[in-house]
């Protein structure tokens, strides 16, 4: 009987040690969607900037040396 609650006691250890791995990678992850997401954000704020300031947004300007 004493083995079997060593058994579970160690299977448990093991299962504590892998739900808080898992736990620091969503967080991990979570951060970096976080990230992600302020980043679009900013990249959308600009682009709508451009669009409002006129013009076609695919146009491709010369530079004034040619």
């Amino acid at each position: 009987m004493s083995e079997r609650i060593d058994a579970l006691e160690f299977k448990v250890a093991h299962l504590e040690r892998a739900l808080q791995e898992l736990s620091d990678v969503v967080y991990r992850q979570q951060r970096e969607l976080d990230s992600l997401r302020d980043r679009n954000q900013q990249l959308h704020e600009q682009l709508q900037q451009l669009e409002e300031r006129g013009g076609d947004p695919n146009r491709v300007e010369i530079p004034p040396h040619y």
